[in-house]
């Protein structure tokens, strides 16, 4: 049956390569990619090149306002007949950057804006839109575990505030150093995990949350606003740590999310999905009473940009799994 799969960050490494897979294993599924600029008309005619059928739409996901344009535009093509229903949304793209002091056009800390709250606008807007059994993944990190064995040493492990703190500039210690940078990225992947538990409980029987964890990924487009020397490490040095059981190929983590979204992975809403099976996230994930200050938070947050959604059915008394 042929149904619409929206999708973020599939430009480059695992989403680029998750879209492919995902068009090879489900050609009835038309892609809409949301992507800056021109972009994303490029990247659709690439892998739309065979008859598979992909569009785009343009965002900057930094911007809650293009968001929730690029949201509605969507909603209007599946309203007029020119997008089969709705099954999916891929919340894939992500930020890192050399600090925490980097705000987008909305007054937020750039890393939170991306990684949490443009998802949870794309989720809130697209809602009603959703023709059961849907799926939506969103991919988190296991920086959120913050230790050795998950992060190397390489980022630090999340430190949870109050979201109204979190989701300004200066938030955590040095926040001018890359450590303040990296710490706003494992503890937004801390938040992704909560929102897709939040998700669980609210969103209606047969419209499925999972979060993905690819594991540690060299190679991808993530430490592009580091520095050369980091950036060379990622690009050249670090792949070749995917031959051993320490990473991740960006074309295995890619093959590992399309499973995800295309439910070839068992894994039932709110579940966390490590690689390629569900799995525990951390301790610290599993905490109601920050899940729902969280939704409380972005609910008021994306208000403005949400003001035509409708307002959750779902039961929000589950536990997610």
């Amino acid at each position: 049956m042929k149904h619409t799969i929206v999708m973020t960050g599939a430009s480059r490494g695992i989403g680029r390569a998750a879209a492919e897979h995902i068009l090879r294993q489900s050609p009835d599924a038309h892609l809409v990619l949301v992507a800056r600029g021109s972009s994303g008309a490029q990247l659709a005619a690439e892998l739309g090149a065979g008859g598979h059928p992909v569009s785009h739409v343009s965002a900057d996901l930094g911007s809650l306002s293009g968001v929730g344009s690029a949201a509605d535009k969507i909603r209007d093509r599946l309203d007029r007949g020119d997008l089969p229903p709705l099954r999916g949304f891929v919340g894939n793209a992500g930020v890192q950057y050399t600090n925490a002091l980097a705000e987008g056009p909305d007054g937020f800390e750039a890393t939170f804006a991306v990684n949490v709250l443009a998802n949870h606008l794309f989720v809130r807007r697209l809602q009603d839109r959703f023709a059961a059994p849907a799926r939506i993944v969103l991919t988190t990190s296991d920086t959120h575990f913050g230790d050795f064995k998950h992060n190397m040493g390489m980022v630090p492990g999340p430190v949870w505030k109050s979201p109204e703190v979190l989701a300004r500039t200066g938030a955590f210690p040095k926040p001018d150093t890359a450590a303040g940078g990296r710490t706003a990225y494992s503890t937004s992947k801390l938040a992704v995990i909560y929102l897709v538990h939040e998700y669980a409980r609210r969103l209606p029987a047969g419209i499925d949350a999972v979060a993905y964890n690819p594991g540690f990924v060299p190679g991808t487009g993530l430490a592009r606003n580091a520095g050369p020397v980091a950036r060379f490490a990622m690009r050249r040095i670090m792949p070749v740590m995917a031959l051993t059981p320490f990473a991740t190929g960006p074309g295995v983590a890619g093959r590992y999310l399309a499973d995800v979204v295309l439910g070839t992975t068992h894994a039932p809403t709110g579940s966390y999905v490590d690689r390629s099976r569900a799995a525990h996230s951390s301790q610290e994930s599993y905490d109601p009473q920050r899940e729902g200050e969280l939704w409380e938070a972005a609910e008021r947050f994306t208000a403005t940009y949400a003001a035509k959604a409708e307002t959750f059915s779902g039961d929000v008394t589950g536990t997610p799994r």
